[in-house]
């Protein structure tokens, strides 16, 4: 598909905070929001991947800077809030990418405390981040958006940690949308299924190890319920997130987008 897209500045002038900046979506979404004009603040615990993509994205003419950030940590959120407005003085999206994966076992099965760390990366400091960028996305009309997951529409016993967690997130999405609604500022959640990038390929190669098969039996299977017969890359995925940080949803709030190719849906 990629020789289908041609890039427009749909974010031109829009400062854009986006967290959990890693090697798959995070930094896709850095990457499509630069190639659309936005200016970037980027949130991760290692410098040393913000400072390779700050690097990468000195070919697109945005603004980059970079915040070492504990996303679980509140002294260090309030520093990303700060960096951002004194950087631009605006802030006009807050992604929230980051996330933690739960022990992949039955739930009942699951030690409560080891949930409870992976809901401070996955609910908590989404909510906390709400809060702290809400006056400066109040004065520019702006959104939120939360990185969710098709794992909401899964019932599979390993999955049921993850499940729990998303689906915390994604009432903790439509819950900010009423609440700030009135101040102008929309919240929207998005739900990948299998996104193709290097994490699902080591993954895909893991299985097929497992199974005595080849990646490409593996992405077959896996892409067999999609409409489409294919897996979303993490360029799509961000393309559609974006979306909804773009004037063209001013009136879409309170929204989970599916971007699945077809996977889940009535």
């Amino acid at each position: 598909m990629e020789e289908r897209y041609t890039p427009v500045p749909l974010l031109r002038g829009k400062v854009v905070v986006i967290s959990g900046i890693g090697p798959g979506l995070g930094r896709s979404l850095a990457f499509e929001a630069a190639k659309m004009g936005a200016d970037l603040v980027v949130a991760s615990r290692t410098e040393a991947r913000l400072l390779e993509l700050q690097a990468d994205l000195a070919a697109y003419d945005v603004r980059v800077v970079p915040v070492v950030t504990d996303v679980t940590d509140e002294d260090s959120r309030v520093a990303l809030r700060d960096a951002a407005l004194e950087a631009f003085g605006r802030v006009d999206c807050v992604i929230n990418n980051a996330f933690a994966i739960p022990p992949m076992d039955p739930i009942t099965q699951i030690d409560p405390r080891k949930l409870a760390r992976v809901n401070e990366t996955n609910v908590f400091a989404p909510l906390r981040l709400a809060a702290l960028f809400a006056d400066a996305l109040a004065a520019s009309k702006g959104s939120i958006i939360m990185l969710n997951s098709c794992v909401s529409f899964s019932s599979q016993p390993e999955y049921a940690g993850y499940k729990l967690s998303k689906g915390a997130l994604e009432h903790l999405a439509s819950s900010l949308a009423t609440e700030l609604g009135p101040r102008g500022i929309r919240v929207n959640s998005v739900a990948p299924s299998y996104i193709y990038e290097d994490v699902n390929r080591g993954y895909f190669d893991f299985l097929a190890a497992v199974d005595g098969t080849t990646h490409e039996e593996v992405y077959a299977q896996k892409a067999a319920p999609t409409d489409l017969q294919r897996l979303a890359s993490s360029e799509e995925v961000a393309r559609a997130t974006l979306f909804l940080a773009s004037d063209l949803a001013s009136a879409v709030t309170g929204q989970m987008l599916t971007v699945d190719c077809g996977e889940f849906h009535s």
